[in-house]
C-alpha cells in the first residue's frame, strides 16, 4: 500500500515527524513530494525556502517513516500523483478534504484520501517570524501621504525582485486562453470584487477585435445576488454554482484573494479544476493555500490589503501589455 503526501518541508519540526509517522502508519511505503526551490519560492515568497531542494530531501531520507523523496517544480503535486497512484493521499488538518489536490484522482482509482490532524504548536512560517528581525535605524515620517508612497513603492520593487517569471506565466496562460477563443472568469471577496471588475472590464477593453476577443466575466459579490444564493446554497457555495454554470474546459479562472484564505474563493478554485480550466491565483504574501492551488500565481510581497490590491490592477495592466506583445511577435 503506498502513501503518499507533499509539502515543502522547509525546517522539520515535531509536527512534521509526527504527521509523516501517522501516514507511514497507514499502509507499506511512505513517499513524500517536496516542491522544489524555484515552486516553494513561488507559494511562500522571496527569501523560502531557508534549505535547499536538496537538503530538505536529505532530511527527510532520515527519517525513519519516509522512503522516498520527490522533488516536483509545479505549485501543485496533481501531475506527481497521477504518476504515482497512490493508494493512500495524505495532507494536514489544515486542509479540508475538498481542497486536497489529487483527491479525485485517487479516490477515481480506489484509493483514500485522508486529512490528518495537526500537532498543535508547530508551523516552519511560525518559527521563521519568531526569529529576531534585523535592527532598524530612522524613524517614519508623520505625513501619512509620504509613508503610503514610500510602501507602495517598497512593494513595487519588492515586485519587481520576485514576481517577473510568475507575471510572464500568467501571461501565456491568458495568451493560450485567448487563442482557444476560451472564456476569463474571476472572482474575488470584498475589496478584490472590484479588483475583479476591473480586471474584466480591462481584458473586455483591451481584446475586443476580432482577432484577439476574449470574454471575460468578473463573478459578483453582489449584496442582493449573494443574500439569494446564500439563503439555499450557503456563502461558500457562491463562487463555486458561478464557476459550475459558466466554465468549461480550457477556460480560465482568475481567483483573487488578499489573505489567500477565502473558503469561497478556494471552493470555486477546486471546482475550476475539476471542470478542467486554467487557474491563476491573485494574493499577497501570506497567501500560500491559494498559490498552492493554483497554476500560477500573483504573491504580492506585502501584508497589507490595499498594497495588495493595487498591485493586483498594476499586474493586470502588465498582463494586457505582455500579451499584446506576444501577439505582435507570433
Amino acid at each position: 500500500m503506498i502513501v503518499f503526501t507533499n509539502g515543502c518541508f522547509d525546517l522539520i519540526h515535531p509536527g512534521h515527524v509526527d504527521l509523516l509517522n501517522r501516514a507511514k502508519a497507514l499502509g507499506d511505503r511512505l513517499i513524500v513530494g517536496i516542491n522544489s526551490d524555484r515552486s516553494v519560492r513561488r507559494i511562500k515568497g522571496a527569501g523560502r525556502p531557508l534549505q535547499s531542494e536538496n537538503d530538505r530531501q536529505a532530511v527527510l531520507l532520515g527519517l525513519r517513516a519516509v522512503d522516498e523523496v520527490v522533488i516536483f517544480d509545479d505549485l501543485t503535486p496533481e501531475n506527481l500523483i497521477r504518476q504515482i497512484k497512490p493508494d493512500i493521499l495524505v495532507k494536514g488538518g489544515d486542509w479540508k478534504l475538498d481542497e486536497i489536490i489529487g483527491a479525485d484522482f485517487v479516490k477515481a482509482n480506489g484509493g483514500q484520501v485522508v486529512s490528518l490532524p495537526l500537532l498543535e504548536g508547530f508551523s516552519s512560517s511560525a518559527i521563521i517570524e519568531r526569529l529576531p528581525a534585523p535592527d532598524e535605524t530612522g524613524e517614519a515620517s508623520v505625513d501619512s501621504a509620504y509613508n503610503s508612497l514610500s510602501e507602495h513603492a517598497a512593494v513595487a520593487e519588492g515586485s519587481i525582485a520576485t514576481l517577473l517569471p510568475s507575471i510572464r506565466e500568467c501571461a501565456e496562460l491568458i495568451k493560450a486562453t485567448v487563442e482557444q477563443g476560451k472564456k476569463v472568469l474571476i472572482c474575488g471577496n470584498g475589496g478584490s470584487a472590484a479588483d475583479a471588475q476591473h480586471i474584466a472590464a480591462e481584458f473586455v477593453g483591451r481584446y475586443e477585435t476580432e482577432r484577439r476577443a476574449l470574454p471575460a466575466v468578473a463573478l459578483t459579490t453582489d449584496t442582493s445576488a449573494l443574500t439569494a444564493i446564500s439563503n439555499d446554497y450557503g456563502f461558500e457555495n457562491v463562487f463555486t454554482r458561478q464557476v459550475e454554470a459558466l466554465a468549461a474546459e480550457g477556460d480560465c479562472l482568475i481567483a483573487i484573494s488578499t489573505s489567500g484564505t477565502s473558503p469561497n474563493v478556494i471552493a470555486s478554485v477546486m471546482k475550476a479544476r475539476e471542470k478542467g480550466c486554467r487557474v491563476i491565483g491573485m494574493t499577497g504574501a501570506n497567501g500560500r493555500k491559494l498559490a498552492a492551488l493554483t497554476d500560477a500565481c500573483i504573491m504580492v510581497p506585502s501584508k497589507r490589503t490595499a498594497r495588495i490590491q493595487e498591485m493586483h490592477i498594476t499586474v493586470a495592466h502588465i498582463w494586457c501589455e505582455l500579451v499584446d506583445q506576444m501577439f505582435d511577435q507570433a
